[in-house]
């Protein structure tokens, strides 16, 4: 079953998300084209790829360790996991590896990458919340309505109980270097101030903020940095007013 339209007439959208809102911010003519008209770049996104591989491998991990799985079985059911998905098949019924374009991006970094960072916090203080129904707060999409008008939607990685408090955690995968420049560009965002605001929603109960765990995806080595962005009450009541303003004007 596909999901459902974000909108309700040609070029009225009353479900957004941090990529429609942010799109429209930074320019509604891109807006048009990409979400109005469906316009695309050809050809598959080695980056979305990556990236979805990526979650999806320590999303695996995540749930099994919160089911009560060891490390090490969890760790391998999650290899074979990436091995299996990332063997294609083509139109002609061959079938074989995932041959990746880019240099760095590739089916052995992919694999690397994610065992590297399940190693590194192995013995994480982050801890998967368990929602009301038994189930582990792991990649929960979102859908709640603001008012009559707009509904936000979404998609977390991962609810945690971290130190001070409850956190979304966010996985990014990135070639930029990782220094506090790099998340700086989170501190104000669309897509974290979503994410807490989401959270509150899912969770009922007050969320500090998103932890950002960070790879740098390079041709010999993966490395990983972690930032927090914090969310106080009045800035989420705040952007949601925005929020709103910039829907009306959309």
């Amino acid at each position: 079953m596909s999901a459902p339209s974000p909108f309700i007439a040609p070029g009225v959208q009353f479900a957004w998300d941090s990529t429609s809102l942010g799109t429209f911010k930074d320019c509604p003519r891109k807006y048009f084209y990409t979400l109005i008209m469906g316009y695309r770049s050809r050809g598959e996104s080695v980056h979305l790829r990556f990236g979805i591989h990526y979650h999806a491998g320590l999303e695996t991990y995540d749930r099994l360790r919160a089911e009560g799985a060891d490390h090490e079985s969890a760790l391998i059911t999650t290899v074979h996991k990436l091995l299996t998905d990332t063997w294609d098949t083509n139109a002609e019924g061959e079938s074989g590896p995932w041959i990746s374009d880019h240099n760095s991006k590739t089916r052995e970094n992919l694999i690397r990458s994610v065992v590297w960072y399940i190693e590194q916090f192995a013995d994480d203080p982050a801890k998967t919340v368990i929602l009301s129904n038994g189930k582990p707060a792991v990649e929960l999409t979102f859908r709640f309505e603001v008012d009559e008008n707009l509904v936000l939607s979404g998609h977390l990685d991962r609810v945690v109980e971290y130190l001070d408090g409850i956190y979304v955690m966010d996985r990014k995968t990135t070639g930029t270097t990782l220094s506090p420049y790099y998340f700086e560009q989170y501190d104000p965002s669309n897509q974290m101030t979503l994410y807490s605001l989401a959270a509150q929603v899912i969770y009922q109960a007050p969320v500090r903020g998103v932890i950002i765990d960070a790879a740098q995806i390079a041709v010999g080595f993966t490395r990983f940095a972690r930032g927090l962005t914090y969310r106080t009450p009045d800035q989420l009541q705040e952007w949601l007013g925005f929020t709103k303003q910039w829907v009306a004007s959309a």
